[in-house]
This record gives structure tokens, sequence and C-alpha cells, in this order.
């Protein structure tokens, strides 16, 4: 068999693993679930220790730790930060995207990323020797280097620089360069686990993209995890307001998008509270059938950038039950993809590439409910991923680069697998277009 690779996705509710081989073939797999901390809508954290450390090391022992594995590469969610001590172990919770405390400082020019609040809040802890991401911790765990890549890095701004971390920004919060990870340039490894390469990371949505089979100008990728990613690519630069615009994993292509809390954030949230009914009943509710839900239970990202919003059920009548009520949420979720597309669709149609298919990664892939609401909102096809961990796939192609068995991202096109297609009811397209025009009302900025 061709060497073998690792890909380790530290989410936000798990970590998973996989082993693939060179034709992307995964050939052992696990998941370790681990608890978000969020008592309130102010906090959103993780026991470090617990899903950094334990769950990284549990799932490698799952995937690598009995087969010839040339190299291993950890991805996760951004932006996240802990305080270790001089060991290398967390002394302070895990802070993750969202959290209150990433909202900055006033008085201090550094204060456009939550990483900035973030270090605020955890450098005079108890014991912090560094501040250290997702990422640079589980590297440590693994081959005793706390290291991140230069992708890690950059979500760190205005920390880092796009070169090195950035003196005149850390020095009026009280930080300094030795407090915060080594890094090191794209795949290069930073150590090793055994005879395997340590790879110093990747962000789990740059990893998505490399296996997705999102690749051309039309398509979209909706990455449906706990965060909803929407990313229509085009092959013309613009920004929208409320967006962000981006270079793709695909040379020459742009995706132009953002990151939402409608995902599975949301709709587990909704699916505890409803009982969870059978999913093939949620997807079979008739089209005119459920109510309406603003689905912010912590605020929203994109486009509204606002801590502040809540979720809100409207139009519930007498005749709705649980199965309604989540049937409503998977539509919440389509309609913030609807809405992104809708807000980059007049720069999408300049350039000649309006959307004209999904292609949906994620652990929400496993819901047929989610991925034909998805379709009927949208009035677009949905191929769904035939992997749905695509970020622990991505790594493990990544470790590919770290090994040196391949030069560029070339070959991840072949990675990419559609399990099946799901068209859009016509029924279903006119009744949600209604109920879009309402979602819109309703959220009128």
């Amino acid at each position: 068999m061709d060497a073998l690779t690792v890909g380790i996705d530290i989410g936000t509710t798990s970590v998973k693993a996989v082993a693939a081989a060179a034709d992307g073939t995964i050939v052992a797999s696990a998941r370790v679930p681990h608890t978000v901390h969020a008592p309130d809508a102010d906090t959103f954290q993780h026991d470090a220790g617990a899903a950094w450390i334990d769950g990284v090391l549990r799932a490698w022992d799952q995937v690598g730790e009995h087969l010839d594995i040339a190299a291993v590469t950890v991805s996760a969610m951004v932006p996240s930060l802990c305080g270790v001590d001089d060991r290398g172990r967390p002394v302070t919770p895990g802070l993750l995207y969202g959290d209150a405390r990433g909202r900055g400082r006033a008085g201090h020019e550094a204060v456009t990323g939550e990483v900035v609040g973030f270090a605020a809040a955890l450098l005079d802890r108890p014991g912090v020797a560094s501040l250290w991401p997702a990422q640079a911790v589980a590297n440590h765990a693994l081959c005793g280097v706390g290291a991140i890549d230069t992708t890690t890095a950059m979500t760190m701004a205005p920390l880092f620089d796009g070169t090195g971390w950035d003196d005149d920004r850390l020095a009026p919060l009280g930080l300094r360069a030795s407090l915060l990870p080594e890094f090191t340039a794209g795949s290069a490894p930073i150590g090793r686990r055994g005879s395997t390469l340590v790879s110093g990371g990747t962000v789990d949505a740059l990893a998505e993209q490399t296996v997705a089979d999102a690749r051309a100008p039309g398509d979209v990728l909706v990455i449906c995890g706990t965060t909803l990613i929407p990313w229509a690519l085009t092959d013309d630069w613009f920004e929208i307001d409320g967006l962000w615009t981006i270079p793709y994993s695909v040379p020459e292509v742009i995706a132009i998008g953002g990151a939402s809390n409608a995902g599975g954030l949301f709709i587990d949230h909704v699916r505890r509270l409803t009982g969870d009914p059978d999913q093939h009943d949620v997807r079979d509710v008739g089209p005119d059938d459920r109510p309406l839900w603003l689905p912010y239970i912590r605020g929203e990202r994109t486009p509204f950038h606002d801590p502040g919003l809540r979720a809100r059920l409207l139009d519930v009548g007498v005749g709705h039950g649980p199965t309604q009520v989540l049937a409503a949420a998977y539509e919440a979720a389509g309609f913030v993809v609807r809405h992104h597309l809708d807000l980059a669709r007049p720069e999408l149609d300049r350039a000649g590439t309006p959307p004209t298919r999904i292609v949906a990664t994620g652990g929400g892939t496993r819901s047929p409910a989610w991925m034909q609401a998805l379709a009927d909102c949208t009035a677009l096809p949905v191929d769904v991923s035939a992997h749905p961990e695509g970020a622990a796939l991505g790594a493990a192609y990544h470790s590919r680069l770290t090994a040196g068995l391949e030069s560029d991202n070339t070959s991840a096109r072949g990675w990419s697998r559609i399990s099946h297609r799901i068209d859009p009811r016509p029924a279903h397209v006119e009744a949600a277009d209604h109920r879009y025009t309402r979602f819109r009302e309703a959220t009128a900025r």
C-alpha cells in the first residue's frame, strides 16, 4: 500500500481523524466527542486539555498509532487561544470564536481581531507561560513542539503581520513574541511522533476546501458544521459589505461568503428542544406546513457582525409540533446561505459566474432534512460530499505535502468525491420563496 497520512481536525464539538491512502481512500477513522462550554451568551470555550490534547491523542491512537504513517496534520477551528504553562499544558480555558472576551479592549489600536481580546483576558492568569491556539497545543502534545503554520498565524491578526509577530502591536498589549507560538511556512514539518512527521497544522476551513468538489466559478461550497460557512466561487475579486472575500484553495479562484452561527450550533439546539424527530419525517413536512425561525441564538457573524442578535420563532400555528419546528430550523439555515448568495449575486452575475450548484460538506451532510432544505431554499441542486469530515481528510492531504509525497494541491482533486445529488422540489421552492421574503423583512437592518 502507498504511504498513509493522517489528518486530525479539532472541531467545536468533537475531534475527528482519518488515515488516508494516496488516492484519498480512508482506511481508518475516529471521532472523539468533547463538550463546548456555553453557559451564557458571552461564554464559548473548551476545556483545552480535554479537547485539544486528550481528544487529539485518543484520535491519533485510534487511527495512526498502529499503522505506518508518513505524516500527521492537525487542523482546527479559528480563532482559538488558551494559556499554557512551561510544559505546554493548558492552565486556562480554550477561548473560541464568538466568546465575548474576544471583542477587544477600548483604548488599544490593535482591536480588530478576537485573538487580541483573548490574549488580554488570559495573559495575567496564574501559571500562564505562553498563549497558544488549539493547533499549537495539539502539536506540542504530539511531538513536543508548540508551533503553528503561517496560515493559522494569519488568523491571529493583527498580532501577526504576515511575516512574523508584530512587536508594534504586541507592546501596547503587554505582549511579546516569546509568549506566542513559533511558526513555520506552509506544510513544513515541525517535529516527529516516532517516525511520523508532524506538520505545523492548518485551518479547518482551508483543509475542507482542499478536498471539496467545489472548484470552479459558479460552484458554491457550503460547510455544514457547527459553524455554517458558505463560499460562492468566482474568478473576479470584489468585496461585498458584510461578507468576506478570500483567495480560494484553487489557483485564480476567489471565494465570497462568510461564517454564520446558523449551522450545527443552532440546529443541534433546536433538535434538543424538539426531541429530535425522525429526519425523514422532517424532510417530508409539507411545503406550507412550518413556522419561521430567525436562527441567531448567539448573535451572528456574517453578514450582520452583531453579537447581540437572538433567535426568534415566528408564525407558529396551532398545528405546528416538534417536527414542523425542526423543519423550520433546517430551512432557516438554508435561508442564511441564500442571504449570503443574494448579497453577492449582483457582482457574481456581472462576473458571469452566477451560482449553479452547491457542494455540501461537513457533519451536517448526514442529515437528509438539512440537505433537502438547502436545495429547496436556494433552488440549487446540492451535491453531497461522500466524506462528511472534510477538514480531517483535507488535513490528511496536507500531510502528504509535509512528507514530500505531493508538491502542491493538484492531486487533491482526486480526493473529491460526491455521494449523491439532491434536487430542489418545485412546490417547496415556491413556498420557501414566500417565507424567505418574510425572513429578509424580519432581519432587515
